[in-house]
């Protein structure tokens, strides 16, 4: 016998903030743009690993935009969870070119330490000025939403990443500016590089935890085991899998032996709702399947997940 409830998942908070994360994007590419020309006409490096930077901020953003703009499109026969996983496989592919770009900055750095480029100090502390204010008034607009919606709040978080790499870069520009020091460019091309590695093996290793169905981090299917055995009617449970569907989306499938009386009694419609409003209220996960068994059905099945 089986049963479930399975929602599919409502359009998060992140969607009231869309129009917020747009105009972030917006500002964010224009600044990318300006600070790859700005690299290019000064000889900075830091401006160009600062424009790396910004890069994993767009990519972030757009990314929270996507999974924002999917999440309202119906599941079809051919795709029944819809287009969520495409969110995962740009994360990866994102994650793959912020290591090509870190790389490529340290490779640079190393070549330039032994002789540094000349560097305009002056053009590189407005270029990084005009990112330090971009990043600001991305917070601003980002720092409601984060606080109602992990999506939002992920592309927050990138945002302030990069202000840190903003504030490196114009560190770098006056030092250049009034002491002539032309290595600090490349010191604080390197300090981008090395914000951008722990970022990149980060989203590399959750989009890759995905893909493989991994558990949620801090999820405790012990705990689960035991709130479903407390459900009044259930005698025991088995198969019991976790996994997440995209970033925020939880999922969780599990058989469930119910004593013969709670199937006399209402067919297992009392359990369903029972399991359901507990999973929702303690481990926030919505989107469950459950397969009511009686006694003795699992001897008939194949290796159990325990």
């Amino acid at each position: 016998m089986g049963g479930g409830h399975s929602h599919g998942p409502s359009v998060s908070a992140g969607a009231a903030h869309r129009r917020q994360l747009l105009i972030v994007l917006a500002i964010t590419t224009t600044v990318l743009v300006a600070e790859v020309v700005g690299g290019w006409i000064t000889g900075s490096l830091a401006l160009i690993a600062d424009a790396g930077h910004m890069f994993t901020d767009v990519a972030g953003i757009t990314l929270a935009v996507l999974a924002v703009t999917f999440a309202s499109r119906p599941a079809t026969d051919a795709r029944t969870y819809g287009y969520y996983r495409l969110e995962i496989l740009a994360a990866v592919v994102n994650a793959l070119l912020l290591f090509a770009v870190a790389v490529f900055i340290l490779y640079e750095a190393w070549r330039r330490w032994a002789d540094p480029p000349d560097v305009e100090g002056g053009l590189m502390l407005a270029f990084a000025s005009v990112g330090l204010v971009a990043n600001a008034i991305g917070l601003i607009l980002l720092r409601r939403g984060s606080k109602a919606s992990l999506n939002v709040k992920g592309a927050y978080l990138e945002v302030l990443g990069d202000t840190l790499g903003s504030i490196a870069v114009i560190v770098a520009a006056i030092v250049i500016a009034t002491t002539g020091w032309l290595r600090a460019d490349v010191v604080a091309s390197v300090a981008v590089a090395l914000m951008i590695l722990p970022r990149t093996v980060s989203l590399l290793r959750e989009a890759i935890d995905v893909l493989l169905e991994a558990a949620p981090k801090g999820t405790d299917l012990d705990k689960i085991r035991q709130h479903i055995l407390q459900t009044p009617g259930v005698l025991d449970a088995h198969d019991l899998h976790v996994w997440t569907l995209t970033s925020g989306i939880p999922v969780l499938s599990v058989h469930i032996v119910v004593s013969e009386e709670a199937l006399a009694t209402s067919g297992g419609g009392q359990v369903l709702d029972a399991l359901g409003e507990c999973l929702a209220e303690h481990f926030d996960v919505e989107h469950c399947t459950f397969q009511l068994e009686p006694v003795g059905h699992v001897d008939h099945e194949h290796a159990t997940h325990k």
